[in-house]
């Protein structure tokens, strides 16, 4: 791999080569000429480097004639040369008078890969191709056309013993998969205390040549470096960049409560076979507040409730899954874009986002790119889906029959994420994965009701309507109990109008309707005696329900021991990142 890198960087860096311009010369030392040129953008920018020493940096209109950019930079040559002549002279002023030298501007011309002399009336989004030479005066550039090129590495803030490194890495013209990644230690400081160095700097040692780093004990107290190399695919590379972490390895907490359950998932399970994971994450923008901290979770120490530290333990929990599908809630958007996108795209997980309307959270799923592809996204928001979707025109004019309930329905901004993935073994298979996250007051069912019954609504249109008799995986957290009359709903296909739960906060609130679905949905991790565990409650509120009809359960990956989960008295702790536990089962097609 090294190898191929190294002449990579030959090529862009210049290398021997023989340019035949307008007669045969011989093979000269290249600079290169980097064209950015994409068709959405009206220009393209050129950057060279002028004999003179001085770095152009040109943005053209794609339209315009070649001959009018080659005219602008002879002009920038000419200035060039000029002041470097203004310099000469001062230079020689101590030898006597001299003639006034004015500056010639070079000839500059393009040629193609071939040799063939570019016409000048060609336009620039055209003459500007991958290989051409660009001629300045007797200088030469290769013409690099949208090489490679990394716009973003990051390095988490936080950095654990144990637990996967994953940077954030976004390119143009380039794919993460395609990078090449080597990772450097800190060396010890010698034994008399003082720093080893060269230089100015720290000595690095080499670690790993791997996207995703894992460090040891033996690091800890020592900073990391990584350099990234961005590539296409196609052998093509771009100039490597360098990131160093901002602290030091720290030790990490020990047994986790998911180490138990790596063991059943160590590897990705069979074609055939759906490992699917729903998990409520414990969003940073409701774990970081006063009364978290002193209310909610007292017994969890402060740093546990950080969200870089517990952006550790999340990563390697869902990496260790091996997951093809995981549902997420109280996901914050800039958790989902600077942490858990990157981390499990390295892992070879697609991600999906969507985010409250009046919270900084959300819902995401992620699905294996090398089991499923994307077909459609179906998102919705409850409230607007009933005020504007035909679909739910029915249940909104039984819902205004109640006008109080109405208006608390409307205010509350939770939303439902739906996917149509395809098999990629198989693309006669295709299933419709819902995720969402219900209201979340203990006396809200009947709220629970109608946006279950908005889901199932919509649900029902996507994998009955548009894509008929497609399977359907739904997973949430749905702030409901077995007992509850939202977990019957889901489970019996209906609701009696008389339900305890269209009153669950007294008779002002009452909200009496019959509703149904046409699934035929299980829980395939049954009823747990609990998925939330915190100081003041325990229970069960999370499900992923499946069709009984198309799916069948392979395995439940059993949660952790009571022991496990009441190590540290209840969640989140030192060693689990949420007070939600993640559902893991493996499904098949029946």
């Amino acid at each position: 791999m090294w190898r191929r890198l190294c002449s990579a960087l030959k090529r862009l860096c210049g290398s021997p080569a023989a340019v035949f311009a307008g007669g045969g010369r011989l093979p000269v030392a290249m600079e290169r000429a980097v064209v950015r040129c994409v068709p959405s953008e009206p220009k393209l920018s050129l950057r060279f480097v002028l004999p003179d020493g001085s770095a152009k940096h040109m943005q053209r209109d794609q339209a315009e004639p070649l001959g009018r950019a080659l005219a602008r930079i002879a002009t920038n040559a000419a200035k060039g040369r000029a002041k470097m002549g203004k310099k000469n002279k001062k230079a020689r002023a101590e030898d006597g008078p001299a003639g006034e030298a004015t500056a010639v501007a070079p000839a500059v011309r393009l040629f193609s890969r071939d040799g063939e002399e570019v016409a000048e009336e060609i336009p620039n989004s055209a003459a500007w191709q991958d290989g051409a030479v660009l001629q300045i005066g007797e200088a030469q550039y290769r013409v690099e056309r949208n090489p490679p090129a990394l716009t973003e590495l990051q390095l988490p803030r936080s950095l654990l013993a144990g637990f996967p490194v994953c940077p954030k890495v976004s390119a143009e013209f380039a794919t993460p998969q395609y990078c090449l990644f080597r990772w450097y230690r800190e060396q010890r400081p010698a034994a008399g205390g003082e720093p080893a160095a060269s230089g100015d700097g720290p000595t690095w040692v080499e670690m790993s040549a791997e996207r995703v780093f894992t460090p040891s004990n033996a690091l800890v107290g020592l900073r990391l470096k990584l350099q990234c190399t961005p590539g296409d695919g196609t052998q093509r590379y771009g100039l490597p960049r360098e990131v160093e972490s901002s602290g030091p390895v720290e030790a990490g907490p020990g047994a986790c409560t998911f180490d138990s359950r790596h063991l059943y998932t160590k590897k990705v399970c069979a074609e055939g076979s759906i490992r699917t994971v729903s998990y409520n994450i414990l969003a940073d923008t409701y774990a970081q507040t006063e009364f978290s901290r002193t209310v909610l979770y007292p017994y969890c120490a402060p740093y546990a409730l950080e969200l870089d530290y517990r952006q550790n333990l999340l990563k390697k929990e869902l990496a260790g899954y091996s997951a093809d599908l995981i549902c997420l809630q109280e996901v914050d958007k800039s958790v989902f874009v600077d942490s858990l996108a990157p981390a499990l795209d390295a892992f070879g997980l697609e991600g999906l986002f969507k985010m409250k309307e009046k919270q900084h959270e959300g819902l995401a799923t992620f699905y294996r790119r090398d089991k499923f592809s994307l077909l459609t996204q179906h998102d919705i928001a409850f409230n607007e889906a009933l005020l504007s979707d035909p679909l739910q025109k029915e249940l909104c004019d039984k819902l205004a029959k109640y006008p109080v309930v109405q208006e608390k329905v409307l205010q509350r901004s939770s939303v439902l994420q739906v996917s149509v993935l395809q098999s990629t073994a198989d693309p006669s298979r295709k299933i419709c994965v819902a995720n969402t996250h219900l209201y979340w007051h203990p006396k809200g069912g009947n709220i629970r009701l109608i946006q279950i019954a908005v889901s199932l609504s919509h649900i029902r249109h996507v994998a009955c309507d548009l894509y008929p008799s497609v399977p359907v995986i739904f997973c949430g957290d749905f702030n409901s109990t077995p007992s509850s009359g939202t977990y019957s709903f889901i489970s019996s296909g209906g609701i009696a109008e008389d339900h305890e739960d269209w009153i669950s906060n007294g008779e002002e609130e009452r909200c009496n309707m019959p509703l149904s679905h046409p699934f035929k949905l299980l829980s395939a991790c049954g009823e747990p005696a609990y998925t939330n565990y915190v100081g003041g409650f325990h229970g069960c509120l999370d499900y992923i329900f499946i069709d009984r009809n198309a799916l069948e359960v392979e395995q439940v990956i059993p949660l952790p021991s009571h022991e496990e989960v009441t190590t540290h008295q209840a969640l989140p702790s030192v060693s689990h990142p949420s007070d939600h536990i993640a559902l893991i089962c493996d499904l098949k097609w029946k």
